[in-house]
């Protein structure tokens, strides 16, 4: 859990429930996971809160999904300036992300905030969720507005068809630092009264800002709290941490996935070959002599006598 002060902190995210099960909801701070995606990416202040935004949405998101295996991929292409943000995440909490142009500068916008917006651009949220069945479900809808939590709300209202509202939010220091980072959605499920709606919209329209409450110290629950009530009951509690699976192995396989000739003009011209991950912006060097041994086993897997000989 995370923990207030000076302490230690941990980011994590709730799922919970409310008014007798008519409204579940969700929330995270996921402050330390910005944080190390913005040194990773070297994200601008207006990148870091499209990609910020984008990351605590993704994670509550994969608190929906139904087995540990599961995992979504969220991708936002739009004509600003920062193009494209991807993030995935899975039930377990792992979520990685980046975007697509870092080093966005645009001045602030006529509320004195970062202009995510127009950082963002017109285009379309698409989010695809590996369900471990023969093919991955799909969903996306337009940007409606590029402040990204209207935009969510608009997703998982229309293409998953739950009435829902989303608030998301990073605080950017003067240095670039992540202050924090976090937010909350509140879904209505089907069986829920009017009147129980109109609390919900009441508590949401009074909410402070959620980047004023997690700079303050507010955790996951007590975002929530302040949405759901007093007998707002918690369910699950998940770690929430960076993970990103890109190995050396990996990298073998997207080179060997290139062709042989491509990998061969890769050892005439430059003796040597570097790959960088673009989730979590990680070097891999592969060396000749690895090159040379890449090359002889695609050989090798065209070679009609060697299949024969394993055969």
């Amino acid at each position: 859990m995370r923990k207030r002060g000076n302490e230690m902190s941990r980011d994590y995210a709730i799922r919970a429930t409310s008014f007798n099960n008519q409204v579940r909801g969700f929330a995270a701070v996921t402050t330390e996971l910005m944080s190390e995606l913005q040194k990773r990416h070297h994200t601008w202040p207006v990148a870091s809160a499209a990609l910020g935004r984008t990351v605590s949405a993704g994670a509550m998101m994969g608190m929906m999904l139904k087995n540990e295996k599961d995992q979504l991929t969220i991708q936002i292409t739009g004509d600003g300036p920062l193009r494209q943000i991807v993030v995935d995440a899975d039930a377990k909490g792992r979520v990685r992300g980046y975007v697509k142009n870092p080093a966005v500068d645009l001045p602030l916008n006529g509320k004195g905030k970062l202009d995510v917006a127009k950082a963002v651009g017109n285009g379309t949220l698409h989010v695809v969720k590996d369900l471990g069945l023969k093919e991955p479900y799909r969903g996306s809808v337009r940007l409606v507005s590029g402040e990204l939590g209207e935009d969510f709300t608009y997703y998982l209202t229309v293409s998953e068809q739950v009435p829902s509202s989303v608030g998301v939010g990073v605080l950017v220091d003067r240095d670039g630092s992540i202050l924090a980072s976090g937010g909350f959605i509140v879904q209505v499920m089907p069986e829920a009264s009017e009147e129980v709606v109109d609390r919900l919209e009441q508590a949401i329209t009074a909410l402070p800002p959620v980047t004023k409450l997690l700079h303050e110290g507010a955790t996951p629950e007590d975002l929530l709290q302040r949405v759901l009530g007093e007998e707002m009951q918690v369910h699950h509690r998940q770690a929430i941490t960076f993970h990103c699976h890109c190995s050396k192995e990996r990298i073998r396989t997207t080179l060997k996935g290139l062709g042989k000739k491509e990998v061969q003009q890769l050892l005439e011209e430059q003796g040597e070959a570097e790959v960088i991950c673009h989730f979590c912006n990680e070097r891999y060097r592969v060396e000749r002599a690895d090159l040379e041994e890449l090359l002889q086993e695609m050989e090798a897997d065209d070679d009609p006598s060697v299949k024969d000989a394993a055969e």
